[in-house]
């Protein structure tokens, strides 16, 4: 899976750079607007293709730029420490700061647990994922709904046992390439 991934995303770097060089270096020929739209979807498509290969095999991180709570207060935070997590069966939820201490080392919270009854349903007409599944850590059981986007754009809503709900946006990145620093379980 990981090959396949990188080979992929490498294809698929030179198709573009192939693009924008022979765009660049042509003075005479110019991509129509409906080229633009067609080169626009092939791009897509291969990027959704990509995130397939993530998504079934349960292998990525959503890296969050922003949290916003119930009220619709959003803050911007910083990725490497406040991700979504899966790795096969298992998750991690992690929230942190550069400007405190908290109960994980790195300023919030961290859980941990095993993934249950996920559902995946992909919409082929607007290249996207929707992700419903719950995890069971040690502070608590939470349901996570998530929407990913072809050009791997996320928004992952948790939600707990009591009132309230945290919502993750940013982007959704393989394992191997995200730069998530992990601090140490809350319990």
């Amino acid at each position: 899976m990981k090959t396949s991934t990188v080979k992929l995303s490498s294809l698929f770097l030179a198709i573009g750079l192939l693009l924008v060089s022979f765009n660049s270096n042509s003075q005479d020929i110019k991509m129509t607007r409906q080229e633009k739209k067609e080169a626009r979807k092939i791009v897509q498509y291969t990027n959704f293709q990509v995130l397939d290969s993530m998504i079934t095999g349960r292998s990525f991180v959503l890296e969050a730029d922003y949290l916003e709570n119930q009220y619709g207060n959003r803050t911007p935070v910083l990725s490497s420490l406040n991700f979504v997590m899966v790795d096969s069966s298992n998750v991690v939820l992690q929230t942190g700061s550069n400007n405190r201490m908290g109960s994980n080392d790195v300023g919030g919270t961290t859980a941990e647990g095993n993934i249950q009854n996920l559902k995946i349903d992909k919409d082929l007409k607007n290249l996207s994922y929707s992700l419903a599944f719950s995890v069971t850590t040690d502070i608590g059981t939470f349901d996570i709904y998530m929407t990913i986007n072809s050009d791997r754009y996320a928004r992952a809503t948790i939600s707990g046992i009591t009132p309230g709900k945290l919502i993750w946006f940013g982007r959704v990145e393989t394992i191997n390439d995200s730069h998530v620093f992990k601090g140490r379980n809350s319990i």
